[in-house]
């Protein structure tokens, strides 16, 4: 199994944590996390709202956690070269407090032990993106640190590839009906850089940015220019759902469409891209660990150019599960080279 360090232990680093913990091909050594002390992290580690109790043993020893019978090293240091993840023999590393997202930034975490760092979030610079079950073959061992895109770009790309690879896109427009995440307020708050973004999450449909369409065009270069999107916040805790509205090139019928999306779901992108033709709700996906579920119910055609695709995707859990999946197979890649 490969060593694996979690740096920052948000939603996204405790739920790798827990995808890990239960991957025989990773081990997860050591855990920093700014503040929280050992007895706060195993409580946040036990318990969660949205998907539930964890299935296993967390004992607090001294300043480790002892999960599932396994010894996670846990630290509180807020420069990465203070962490020592020499000291625990971390190989790779899920940067996720959303903070070292360039490769000077996080050249500390590599100066300091690590052999390849992980951004669990869009780069900030031109680093490496990769969006695993789309372009995955672009990593072969040439650099140390790799984005894993965000949640909506992994909810997006997989539907993408799939239509694009058979009918041509020539223009579209995304729209994620995201569910609320910890950048948001619970009742009316301030933001001075987004100021509907300051509101009330809990009770509001809130309409936002994204860059994650425009992020498509980094792990599938034919589409450059031509994807760009936005988001409504919606009071649910998890799950989100990408609506394209596209133009293609080759026209078809809905049906082919179907037929195409589950061709691929059930072939070379299992796992990334998923299939379903139930009525469904987003609770349905909770805890899913599919990047994108297409909704063949869900979608409708103008004319055989024009079309809405719909795709599910659990932002929090299977977004994690691909941070994973990439630091296991670029560990993979970097053995045989």
């Amino acid at each position: 199994p490969i060593s694996i360090g979690v740096n920052g232990f948000g939603r996204i680093g405790r739920l790798v944590a827990r995808i890990m913990i239960k991957d025989p091909e990773t081990n997860l050594l050591h855990v920093n996390a700014g503040s929280a002390t050992p007895d706060y992290m195993a409580y946040q580690f036990k318990y969660d709202s949205i998907h539930g109790r964890f299935d296993g043993t967390t004992v607090v020893d001294g300043d480790d956690l002892v999960i599932d019978g396994n010894r996670v090293i846990t630290t509180r240091a807020r420069d990465p070269k203070d962490i020592g993840w020499d000291k625990t023999g971390v190989d790779y590393l899920c940067e996720s407090t959303g903070v070292f997202l360039t490769e000077e930034s996080a050249k500390a975490h590599v100066d300091g032990g690590v052999k390849k760092v992980v951004f669990s979030a869009p780069a900030k610079d031109d680093s490496l993106t990769v969006v695993m079950g789309v372009n995955q073959d672009e990593y072969k061992g040439q650099t140390d640190y790799v984005s894993c895109a965000s949640c909506t770009t992994n909810g997006l790309a997989p539907m993408v590839k799939a239509v694009n690879d058979a009918f041509e896109i020539e223009e579209g427009l995304m729209t994620t009906i995201h569910a609320m995440t910890a950048t948001q307020a619970v009742v009316d708050s301030s933001s001075r850089k987004d100021w509907r973004g300051g509101r009330a999450a809990s009770g509001n449909i809130i309409p936002s940015s994204t860059g994650a369409a425009k992020a498509v065009a980094k792990v599938i270069p034919e589409v450059k220019g031509k994807l760009t999107g936005m988001a409504f916040r919606v009071p649910t805790i998890d799950v989100s759902v990408v609506d394209l509205t596209c133009k293609l090139k080759k026209s078809t019928t809905y049906e082919d469409i179907c037929k195409e999306i589950q061709k691929r779901a059930n072939g070379d992108m299992k796992g990334f891209l998923g299939y379903t033709d139930e009525p469904l709700v987003s609770t349905d996906f909770e805890s899913f660990a599919t990047s994108s579920t297409f909704d063949a119910g869900a979608g409708i055609m103008l004319n055989p150019n024009f079309v809405k695709l719909v795709a599910w995707y659990d932002n929090e859990w299977g977004y994690s599960t691909r941070v994973k999946d990439l630091m296991v197979h670029m560990a993979k890649i970097d053995a045989a080279k």
